[in-house]
């Protein structure tokens, strides 16, 4: 995890001294302050400095990957890496539910946005208990 928060902090700092540079070239050529852009580059510092320090947490926590070490051989990180899904119909259900909350907010449809919310929930659970009930629940649950 040491590469990934790294990463995320350098591309913090980045967007930082382009959100300072950015915001003075405005004023010195422009004479105005452009507020929309500044404050978009200022979340998006925000959001990666977050992403850094969970990614720093999360590194102190677990033993260093070969992806980590400097002396690791590629032979170590062989193996197992996880669970893939083969396949699932739900984010279809999650998008298409999605897309009524936003017809019901294109809309102003108080109604039809409570539904598509409605719908959201129910489809992003049904898309995370998939393997846990039913035809497709495997052995180790």
């Amino acid at each position: 995890m040491k590469t990934e928060w790294r990463l995320f902090a350098i591309v913090a700092a980045f967007l930082l001294l382009i959100a300072i540079v950015y915001s003075v070239w405005n004023e010195i050529f422009f004479h105005h302050y452009d507020w929309v852009g500044t404050v978009a580059l200022l979340l998006s510092c925000l959001l990666c400095t977050m992403l850094a320090g969970f990614f720093w947490f999360v590194s102190r926590r677990i033993d260093p990957r070969p992806e980590d070490r400097a002396d690791a051989e590629i032979a170590e990180g062989a193996g197992e890496i996880g669970f893939f899904s083969p396949g699932s119909y739900w984010p279809f259900g999650i998008a298409l539910s999605a897309t009524i909350a936003g017809l019901g907010l294109a809309f102003w449809q108080f109604w039809l946005i409570g539904v598509g919310l409605a719908l959201t929930t129910v489809a992003s659970a049904a898309m995370l208990f998939e393997y846990y009930s039913g035809t497709r629940r495997t052995a180790e649950h």
